[in-house]
């Protein structure tokens, strides 16, 4: 069965750069292989995913989340920081009229206090950077976003607020960057900066570059 498979940038990067879906695969059997679903009901579907998906209070800047449509499934796949992210994101996926089943394929990320320290760290090192600021609405660098909660119980937990363009994933010390940046300038300077923290073993730049379509 054709599968037509949708993956949201605009889910990843959670601000006003670029709210687009890419269609990854499209055949001329759209209707058959959307279990009956015509090619605007599928984008609807999509559409709402990417809302409810985005819109979630828990999901944030150490988080990336992706779909594919697949007849009235929704598969849902990438990285959870919290293991609440991966249930809440199938529950309001769950209630998107026109979808029958949800395939979650999201991966909890490990619960270390290692990887938070890191979290902390690349955040301040990337969003602290007078470049790269613009790229989240918490204006003012790292001090503004340092609360009691993430100095007892880490900044998992207690993540910052508000739209960040560059969302970091961290997995046992290595670092992915996932979202979308102006340029490529801006690319390689938060790859520096990831690769400058203490700890982290390996940084993977899985930025694209706006209105390219390319990753660095």
């Amino acid at each position: 069965m054709a599968v037509l498979n949708i993956r949201s940038l605009a889910i990843r990067m959670m601000c006003a750069i670029s709210f687009s879906l890419l269609l990854c695969a499209q055949t001329t059997e759209q209707k058959s292989a959307g279990g009956g679903l015509s090619q605007d009901e599928v984008l609807r579907i999509a559409k709402e995913v990417q809302k409810q998906i985005g819109t979630l209070p828990l999901y944030g800047v150490f988080d990336d989340i992706h779909f594919g449509i697949k007849g009235r499934t929704v598969i849902l796949s990438g990285e959870a920081s919290r293991p609440t992210l991966k249930s809440s994101a199938e529950n309001v996926v769950k209630k998107i009229e026109g979808v029958e089943t949800v395939d979650n394929e999201i991966e909890v990320l490990p619960l270390s206090p290692n990887d938070d320290r890191i979290r902390a760290a690349v955040y301040a090192r990337i969003y602290g950077n007078q470049v790269l600021r613009r790229y989240t609405s918490n204006r003012g660098g790292a001090a503004r976003w340092r609360s009691m909660t993430r100095r007892t119980m880490g900044i998992t937990n207690d993540p910052p607020t508000g739209y960040h363009a560059i969302h970091i994933i961290v997995k046992n010390g290595n670092v992915t960057l996932k979202g979308v940046v102006d340029n490529s300038g801006d690319s390689a300077i938060a790859e520096m900066q990831a690769n400058s923290t203490p700890g982290v073993f390996r940084v993977d730049n899985d930025l694209y570059i706006a209105n390219s379509g390319k990753k660095e």
